[in-house]
């Protein structure tokens, strides 16, 4: 009881922050709910700040209710919808996030970023954006105690997403990709869900069908990178603690990533019905925006300004070497 009463003025704020962003994005067609809710965030914690009652519920919010959002992501992805894109197509989908991470990790290394932050920053730009950052940084800072590398990399892919949704409708025609194949490209190279819908509802006809196909491929892939994340993480505390020790050490695969993968398996093998997938997705989009406030009230400026350009830097050049990779496969591909 005392612990609900606790949580209950965070989750109320995480609710009104959340009924308010999609408000806001209903009434801005094109605009993220999960973009609105951070950007919340961010005033409130650089202004008067949320309430320090308001604690306990942000953490919750910005932990366990994104992580329930992430599982029923899976209830998008329908693994026939995905198979329908074809061998070549799927193989660029594969190409873009394994080069993507590999690349970004790698630039990161060169920029001399801290390496969490490069990890979270490749994770966000080469799979979907903020629901990856945060999936990422549940493995691999599990107690939050680099919460700012989580929110540095959330309002990056903010922004960088934000602007190829403009961009590659200039873009893509330059490069000779029209329709499917403009659309097929802004699936594999924008960072967030909801910028490719954006993206593709402005490029127009059978782009925004390919986008977003494209895009479900790309969330596919981020049971298996997490995993590896994971994985990797528990070996480091094994070497860490040594080979004697029996505390506790990270799963192999995270319980919301299991999650995730049963969803996907439930939407690809059972017949759903239409109502019951509209009520899961306005759930799922419901508690990733209450994660991304949640994310929001923790990022302070004079923290992002010690971080520096560096983060930046990379942030750009990932989103020009996803979309230069994911240019050059759909080039070839189609």
């Amino acid at each position: 009881m005392r612990r609900g009463r606790a949580l209950t003025p965070g989750l109320a704020l995480c609710a009104a922050a959340t009924l308010a962003s999609l408000g806001a994005a209903h009434v801005l067609p094109g605009v993220s709910p999960l973009v609105v809710a951070i950007a919340l965030g961010v005033v409130l914690a650089n202004t008067t700040g949320a309430p320090a009652a308001a604690g306990p519920g942000l953490a919750v919010a910005a932990r366990r209710l994104l992580r329930v959002g992430v599982v029923l992501l899976g209830l998008r992805l329908a693994l026939a919808d995905v198979a329908a894109l074809g061998a070549p197509l799927l193989a660029v989908v594969v190409v873009v996030v394994a080069g993507g991470v590999l690349g970004t990790l790698a630039l990161g290394r060169a920029l001399r970023v801290p390496a969490h932050l490069a990890v979270l920053v490749a994770c966000g730009f080469s799979i979907c954006g903020a629901a990856a950052v945060a999936a990422a940084a549940g493995v691999t800072d599990p107690d939050d105690e680099a919460e700012q590398d989580t929110v540095t990399a959330v309002a990056l892919v903010v922004v960088f997403g934000t602007l190829m949704i403009g961009l590659v409708p200039l873009v893509a025609p330059l490069l000779g990709l029209r329709g499917a194949r403009a659309g097929a490209w802004a699936g594999a190279s924008v960072h967030e869900v909801a910028q490719v819908v954006a993206v593709g509802g402005a490029l127009g006809g059978a782009a925004l069908t390919a986008a977003v196909v494209v895009k479900l491929a790309r969330v596919l892939l981020l049971a298996p990178v997490v995993a590896a994340l994971a994985l990797h993480r528990r070996r480091a505390v094994r070497a860490a603690d040594g080979p004697t020790t029996t505390g506790r050490r990270p799963p192999v695969v995270p319980l919301f990533v299991a999650g995730f993968l049963a969803t996907v398996v439930v939407r690809s093998t059972v017949p759903l019905p239409d109502g019951l997938l509209a009520a899961a997705g306005t759930a799922q989009t419901a508690l990733l925006t209450a994660a991304m406030f949640a994310l929001g009230c923790g990022v302070r400026f004079a923290a992002l300004r010690a971080v520096g350009l560096r983060p930046v830097v990379l942030a750009a050049l990932s989103t020009a070497w996803v979309a230069g990779l994911a240019a050059v496969g759909v080039l070839l591909a189609t």
